[in-house]
């Protein structure tokens, strides 16, 4: 901690660090899942990744952010209204994602992004928060229970015979 983590609005120039930072992530907790790094990454998953976080950036409809630490992207997050109709009440933002770079775990740079998704629900007027959490990804779930995330009950297949579990966040006022 103490270390001088900034976060700022995210530009077509960091799209290939944030599929950097979202391919070292995502290989950390899936093996740590059981997954091999065959399962999780390839050149074509890192396409669809560049071409999803240059696709949120250029969203009017998405937020991305990413925070940096001396000038290198260290974590990214992407937030906007849900895909899914079923989920948009017209109270809920979705949380799409959150990636810190493994070596930077227990720094503070997931808080502060998790921060600017809070802000996030105040500005767009939505009191709830909503997000998927791979089942076998024991950080992550125990990092958003911290932050308030309570499972909503429902879920979708994930890899491995696993599920993608959904939290919803209650935001109370002045949050």
């Amino acid at each position: 901690m103490g270390e001088n983590i900034a976060v700022r609005v995210a530009t077509p120039d960091d799209v290939d660090r944030l599929v950097e930072v979202h391919t070292q992530g995502r290989l950390a907790y899936y093996t740590a899942g059981g997954l091999s790094p065959e399962e999780v990454d390839s050149p074509v998953w890192r396409q669809e990744r560049h071409t999803g976080w240059s696709r949120g950036i250029e969203s009017a409809q998405q937020q991305v952010w990413c925070a940096t630490l001396g000038g290198e992207v260290v974590g990214a997050a992407a937030m906007g209204l849900p895909h899914a109709p079923e989920v948009d009440d017209g109270a809920t933002g979705q949380l799409f994602q959150i990636h810190v770079l493994p070596d930077r775990w227990g720094h503070g740079v997931g808080g502060l992004l998790h921060g600017v998704f809070l802000r996030y629900l105040a500005e767009v007027s939505r009191p709830t928060g909503f997000l998927e959490v791979w089942e076998r990804n024991e950080r992550a779930r125990s990092f958003y229970a911290r932050h308030g995330w309570r499972p909503d009950g429902t879920s979708r297949p994930g890899p491995a015979g696993s599920r993608y579990l959904n939290l919803r966040l209650a935001v109370s006022a002045g949050t």
